[in-house]
């Protein structure tokens, strides 16, 4: 039986269930209201921004889309992933826009 205060070695890849991967909510956020943390778990609130009419004009109203708990482990995990896709998205900005052939008939 093994240790269970003991880290396997090399516990091997993730296999991520694709049963669940069109049940995932899509979570839109326009920036995290707050943070914190709770008893060892980081707690962050996302926000996005509703435009609401009145009359003529636009009220936005701040309404929150998802309540983030996750651990100190996990929330590292979330941060390089934020971290690496920010730098592929900066890496295709610098990159020369692709020329469309016009098309011939």
């Amino acid at each position: 039986m093994a240790d269970p205060e003991t880290p396997a070695t090399n516990p091997g890849p993730v296999t991520i269930s694709s049963s669940s991967s069109e049940r995932a909510p899509i979570i839109y956020f326009d920036g995290a209201s707050c943070f914190g943390h709770h008893n060892g778990a980081i707690q962050i609130e996302l926000a996005a921004n509703l435009l609401m009419p009145v009359g003529a004009a636009v009220r936005v109203d701040v309404v929150q889309t998802a309540h983030l708990r996750c651990s100190v482990a996990a929330a590292l995990a979330l941060r390089e992933a934020l971290d690496k896709a920010l730098a592929m998205f900066k890496q295709g900005q610098q990159q020369p826009a692709e020329e469309i052939p016009a098309m011939k008939n």
